[in-house]
């Protein structure tokens, strides 16, 4: 091995230089700093703090603002026509008005009967009601057995579409039939249907 070295001896330094000029690039060359970035704002030029908006907080609350009502829906009258199409528009306009106060009454929901103070029945009773649903029920004015007995497909479709994340509920656990039978006083046919109380 010396001999070969001795015999490439310019070879050998050539390769030597070369490994020491590479770790130097690698590791021996100092790094230049990096420049630092300067920050200017509204302080930095002397500006004092912002001052306190005085007029937000001492407006009035939100709450304050009165409720918005909806408006009333005129009655759809048809044009005066002749010919031979002249009841069509009649009879389209009748339908168009039943429809409108379909929906107002479908959005007012359900009518509350008139509640008793202190008269509120435990409606927790009914399977499927736990403190929240009782409390969100109390909110839409239902506080007794018999509101809930007598509710129709329609008021008890009125009363879903307001449950929010319970919707479906009133008919999957059947609470028109339960509050039946928890209004009429029937505990032993309540019993063999749902379960014990």
């Amino acid at each position: 091995m010396l001999q070969m070295i001795e015999a490439n001896w310019i070879a050998v330094t050539a390769l030597v230089v070369l490994v020491l000029l590479v770790a130097w690039l690698l590791w021996g060359r100092k790094k230049p700093a990096p420049a630092r970035r300067e920050y200017r704002d509204v302080l930095s030029e002397g500006a004092g703090p912002a001052q306190r908006n005085d007029a937000l907080i001492d407006a009035p609350p939100a709450a304050a603002i009165p409720p918005i009502v909806p408006p009333v829906v005129p009655p759809i009258v048809p044009a005066p026509a002749t010919g031979i199409m002249a009841g069509v528009a009649e009879v389209v306009a009748h339908e168009a008005q039943e429809e409108v106060e379909a929906a107002a009454v479908v959005a007012a929901g359900p009518a509350a009967a008139p509640v008793e103070a202190g008269s509120a029945d435990d409606l927790t009773r009914i399977k499927g009601v736990g403190p929240k649903l009782n409390a969100r029920l109390k909110e839409l004015g239902v506080t007794r057995f018999a509101q809930i007995a007598a509710w129709s497909e329609a008021d008890l479709a009125a009363i879903d579409a307001q449950l929010g994340a319970f919707a479906g509920r009133p008919k999957r656990d059947a609470w028109i039939e339960q509050a039946t039978l928890l209004a009429g006083g029937d505990t032993g046919a309540y019993e063999a249907k749902f379960g014990k109380l």
